[in-house]
């Protein structure tokens, strides 16, 4: 078993927004800063080019460089999202198995402790999508060198239904620590997926955003989540409230988080980023200048408005 297992198991990763300027130049100076404020709360590690830090969007010179930012800002475990950029040009399977291997190769060459492997979506609609979809896990893992996550996303943001066969096989793979799941509101998918991994000694990890508490009591024992990349003490209180056993304190925490959840993660969805990108602000964690989504739907400013409204309630007298 490798190490991280241990070290990462109930412990918080957020997914981390990329702070940029309206165009999608990154403010590294903003992000610097961000990286420092947000690892002095009790997270296990970080997760970067994840799809709320707009990962697959990036150039190759600014994942690099984010990367660097966060490897020099940090010393917890950092995960990268790899797979196929959108400017690739990626049309076959073997294309886009190709780009997701270059995305995991510059990961560990740029200090990464681990990948987390976008899925393929092409890969549900293949006759062979299973085994392709181990092999390609495979292949990242010895072309990398890094330990895998693997990513059962299936929603609006993409991806497609990991089967319970699916998962275990992933999961018995040497180099994989745990899978996330990010169902969104699938709550059959998502406990399907978590009960899949109960015996395998992996990380069950959630991803579930507007399912994060019941996640846990489906059997979920760490979490990586978008929410997290603003508001981190609202996600960690709910995994702590659990993880002690502490049900009176877990339902409490429970209900912020879902409250704040209901003000962030609604369709149209891609919104998230934007919404997670206003509250990181509120915070202060990021200047307003930075905190812009250029590659998500446009937002009406009253959503804004209840961003800040349902925090300023959380968070009041």
């Amino acid at each position: 078993m490798h190490p991280l297992v241990e070290r990462l198991r109930g412990t918080l990763l957020p997914a981390v927004v990329t702070p940029m300027d309206s165009d999608g130049v990154v403010a590294y100076d903003a992000l610097s800063a961000y990286a420092v404020s947000l690892t002095k709360h009790a997270v296990g590690g970080v997760a970067v080019w994840a799809h709320t830090g707009r990962g697959l969007y990036l150039s190759p010179g600014d994942r690099a460089k984010v990367l660097e930012t966060w490897r020099s800002a940090t010393d917890v475990p950092i995960v990268a999202g790899v797979g196929v950029p959108k400017s690739s040009a990626a049309e076959t399977l073997e294309q886009a198995a190709d780009a997701t291997v270059e995305m995991a190769r510059a990961a560990a060459a740029g200090g990464a402790d681990a990948v987390m492997v976008y899925p393929l979506a092409a890969l549900g609609e293949s006759p062979d999508g299973h085994a392709q979809a181990v092999a390609l896990h495979e292949r990242v893992a010895a072309e990398s060198g890094l330990p895998l996550v693997g990513f059962y996303l299936h929603g609006e943001a993409g991806g497609y239904p990991y089967s319970p066969s699916l998962i275990r096989d992933l999961l018995s793979l040497d180099a994989m620590l745990g899978v996330k799941t990010a169902t969104l509101d699938r709550a059959i998918g998502c406990q399907d997926a978590i009960w899949a991994g109960r015996d395998s000694g992996k990380l069950l990890i959630t991803g579930e955003d507007r399912m994060y508490g019941p996640s846990f009591m489906w059997g979920a024992d760490t979490a990586l989540v978008g929410i997290a990349s603003a508001q981190v003490e609202l996600s960690s209180a709910v995994l702590l409230a659990w993880t002690a056993g502490d049900h009176a304190a877990f339902l409490t925490a429970s209900d912020r988080l879902d409250r704040f959840a209901a003000a962030t993660f609604y369709a149209p969805i891609e919104g998230y980023v934007q919404r997670m990108l206003w509250a990181a602000e509120w915070e202060g964690l990021v200047p307003a200048a930075a905190a812009h989504d250029p590659y998500g739907p446009g937002l009406p400013l009253g959503e804004r408005e209840l961003v800040v409204r349902c925090l300023e309630q959380l968070h009041g007298p």
